[in-house]
């Protein structure tokens, strides 16, 4: 578990993100009540996708000014890492 304020911020709004996103795919996917063309994919994504980019650059700075060794603090940098290249890459490959 994390010890700073930091590292517990990190990982808390990436625990946010992930459960917003795997509710969402529960609610399109499994529930069919909803559709990802519906606005409520883009305010889930607006809302989400700024709280893991939070959560990397705490998760940063955690590790680097306060020496923070957690697992899972590593795990969130490296969650905000991989959505950081889903939005190159899908922004450089995909249209819409």
């Amino acid at each position: 578990m994390p010890k700073t304020i930091l590292g517990k911020w990190s990982v808390g709004l990436n625990a946010f993100f992930l459960i917003a996103i795997a509710a969402s795919l529960v609610f399109v996917e499994i529930l069919k009540v909803l559709s990802f063309d519906d606005h409520w994919w883009d305010v889930t994504v607006a809302v989400a996708f700024p709280a893991s980019i939070i959560a990397l650059v705490t998760g940063i700075i955690a590790v680097r000014k306060y020496e923070e060794r957690s697992v899972l603090v590593y795990l969130s940098i490296l969650i905000g890492l991989c959505l950081i290249l889903f939005i190159i890459f899908h922004s450089l490959f995909i249209n819409d």
